[in-house]
């Protein structure tokens, strides 16, 4: 197997290494490094051969917007469709000129139609505005998917930091009433599975803004406690240097579903990665995590 970083130059080497545990020290900083270290890559990486429409609308709200990844000549292909993060509060499709681009990028040439999803941010929207976002998206991508070369039976949800907990909330929340509909299965990478306040949170405001000023209601609309409530095929990614609770979130999610189950679910702790490289990397020569996710769509497991 492929070591983590063995595609990166030796300067992005040494720069993760340099990070490595001191990431959440300054998050805001590491993560503008992170991003400039990778651009020059991305901004080299292949894309030929990939048609890309932009901003196609999916429901009424300027914010209700994907892009679709489209590689040559494809047919019945399937669909991967990507959340990003950003604390309920901020974030973009496009937070660069590469990023997250990159992710569609890469799956689409591996022969998946890529799709990435644009939603509303708190406080405007706050819970479950992302998940309600997130459904009217695989509505219409499941009666569209057809039209750009897409299966609509083999819709695959990845949701990153922020993203990942709309997923997990829509996959999951059996008060919502969604449970994962049209999805065949899902990966939530460094995902906030608990909604907390806790003083080590380096986003707590944002949880505020999207889960309410009401800590009562967070154990309540927060994805951990459902894990027992749908079946649904599930990849839970983490990185070694996480954001504060979000890898022991994820544990304790996986541990939930292996009792729910009686059966352990995918799991991968990316060794060397933090919470923004563990996307940012996609496309820049390193596929560890690429051919991981490739193989639990395949698999189911």
């Amino acid at each position: 197997m492929n070591k983590p970083l063995a595609g990166a130059p030796p300067s992005v080497q040494k720069l993760m290494a340099e990070i490595g545990p001191a990431w959440a020290s300054d998050i805001r900083a590491h993560s503008q490094m992170v991003k400039d270290a990778y651009a020059p890559l991305l901004a080299a990486a292949p894309k030929d051969g990939v048609q890309v429409t932009r901003d196609i609308p999916y429901g009424p709200h300027s914010r209700q917007v994907l892009d679709i990844f489209r590689p040559a000549g494809v047919a019945h292909a399937p669909v991967v469709i990507f959340v990003h993060g950003g604390a309920f509060v901020r974030g973009d499709k496009c937070a660069s000129t590469e990023l997250y681009d990159n992710v569609l990028y890469w799956f689409a040439r591996q022969g998946c139609i890529g799709i990435n999803v644009e939603y509303r941010l708190a406080p405007g929207s706050p819970f479950p505005g992302g998940a309600d976002d997130l459904a009217l998206a695989m509505a219409w991508l499941h009666a569209h998917a057809s039209d750009h070369g897409g299966d609509s039976n083999r819709l695959f949800l990845i949701g990153h930091s922020a993203g990942g907990t709309h997923v997990a909330s829509y996959a999951f929340d059996p008060s919502l009433g969604y449970l994962g509909k049209h999805a065949a299965a899902v990966v939530l990478i460094s995902a906030r599975l608990r909604a907390d306040q806790s003083p080590e949170n380096p986003n707590a405001e944002g949880v505020r803004a999207y889960f309410g000023n009401d800590p009562a209601l967070y154990e309540k609309r927060s994805p951990v406690n459902f894990a027992a409530c749908s079946d649904m095929p599930t990849f839970i990614v983490t990185a070694e240097f996480e954001n504060p609770l979000l890898d022991i979130y994820g544990l304790e999610f996986a541990h939930r579903l292996a009792l729910a189950r009686r059966r352990a679910p995918r799991h991968l702790r990316l060794m060397q990665h933090n919470h923004m490289s563990i996307v940012a990397h996609f496309n820049s020569g390193e596929d560890i995590l690429g051919r991981e996710i490739l193989d639990f769509f395949d698999t189911g497991r």
